[in-house]
């Protein structure tokens, strides 16, 4: 039976079990997912600093001529009290000596005779970060579920998280089927083909942070899938397997999961392309099966597999879309399913469908910029109409 769309995604999401957390070294948590919030152990600044060069002074003194007493780098602490008449030489980030409210910037002052400055501007601000102005001891400052990225490393070093708890991340496999298929390294023959599939979606997969393991080709005989299957199954959280999922005499691939004690939750999915999609699952771990054509594989991907895959890290993946208006109107004879249709943008910021040979032109994802979906029920797209597009 050929389920919905979004009746599909929800299947898979509502099945994702997240998979256990671990630590690890702050510098290697980068594209890991936090499994628990990170806590700041220090006010920041820990201190009241100068935020910039110039000199720390009283700001009821600014009309006075000013006898520098001292000269303090960053890292260091003035043995000074600022007093009436006195200033103290400070650089950008160096602790504020005690009895200054204020500094001023080497830029507003003027040199009288050698150790006396003058403050020559009309105003100033205080020109001092303060003591836990940004963070205080204590406060949350990276949430729990939260995707590392370069800026969240800078955070933890600064409050102390060297070995922070992340998500595990899942191992998963990927194979192809059929006795057309040759590796990329080898010369196809006759009614041969290279095996693009496999390639495509590890490359997929690493871009969602998980471990990726390709397992090779396996040729159209039922033992060997039957086998290659279950080894699969056994050493990965996650199979994704290309080919033989469709109605042809060799196309036993569902058959083989079943046998393999894989619950098959659905078979058939009203999208295009990517109609005959497979999503099952055992006690401890979980597989599809995609189309063959990789144009239907790599867009099943984007679609369904990649939101699953960072939901087994804890991670609620939401897709970035763009909104831009058609250059042109596109119409389609039918309208029975959603359809995912590749789209370049133009230099006027303008929609283009992607020519487009059908599920098995991979050209056309490579030529495309995004993809847009057309919802069942809607045959034309008219040129203006606002669309979502979903960049690649």
């Amino acid at each position: 039976m050929m389920i919905p769309f979004e009746e599909a995604q929800n299947i898979v999401l509502e099945n994702a079990r997240f998979l256990g957390t671990e630590r690890v070294v702050f510098r290697q948590s980068l594209h890991r997912v936090l499994a628990e919030d990170v806590i700041s152990d220090i006010d920041m600044p820990p201190f009241d600093k100068a935020a910039m060069d110039g000199y720390a002074c009283r700001r009821v003194d600014l009309d006075k001529p000013l006898e520098v007493v001292e000269t303090i780098a960053a890292g260091e602490v003035s043995s000074q009290k600022v007093v009436e008449g006195k200033c103290v030489q400070v650089m950008t980030g160096a602790p504020t000596p005690d009895g200054a409210d204020t500094v001023i910037m080497v830029e507003q002052t003027e040199t009288i005779t050698s150790g006396m400055i003058r403050f020559t501007g009309e105003n100033t601000a205080a020109n001092i970060a303060y003591k836990g102005e940004d963070v205080k001891k204590g406060d949350k400052v990276i949430s729990k579920n939260t995707l590392v990225k370069p800026q969240h490393i800078a955070i933890m070093a600064s409050v102390g998280c060297v070995k922070p708890l992340v998500a595990k991340k899942p191992k998963v496999s990927v194979l192809s089927t059929g006795d057309e298929l040759v590796e990329p390294y080898d010369k196809p023959g006759n009614g041969q083909i290279r095996n693009s599939n496999s390639f495509q979606l590890i490359t997929q997969v690493d871009k969602c942070f998980c471990d990726s393991i390709y397992e090779g080709i396996i040729p159209d005989d039922e033992d060997e899938t039957n086998l290659a299957i279950g080894k699969a199954l056994y050493e990965n959280d996650v199979v994704i397997l290309t080919g033989g999922v469709s109605m042809g005499e060799f196309d036993f691939v569902p058959e083989m999961m079943k046998k393999s004690g894989v619950d098959i939750l659905f078979q058939k999915v009203a999208v295009k392309p990517g109609r005959p999609t497979v999503f099952g699952k055992t006690n401890s771990s979980y597989i599809f099966g995609l189309p063959g054509n990789p144009v239907s594989s790599f867009i099943i991907f984007e679609v369904i597999v990649k939101p699953f895959l960072f939901k087994l890290m804890g991670y609620d993946f939401k897709p970035l879309e763009i909104k831009l208006p058609m250059h042109m109107d596109y119409k389609r004879r039918k309208a029975d399913r959603i359809a995912w249709i590749p789209v370049r943008i133009n230099k006027q910021d303008e929609v283009l469908p992607t020519e487009y040979h059908g599920s098995a032109h991979i050209h056309a994802i490579c030529e495309s910029d995004g993809m847009i979906a057309m919802q069942k029920g809607v045959y034309e797209i008219k040129k203006g109409e606002l669309v979502n597009v979903r960049p690649f």
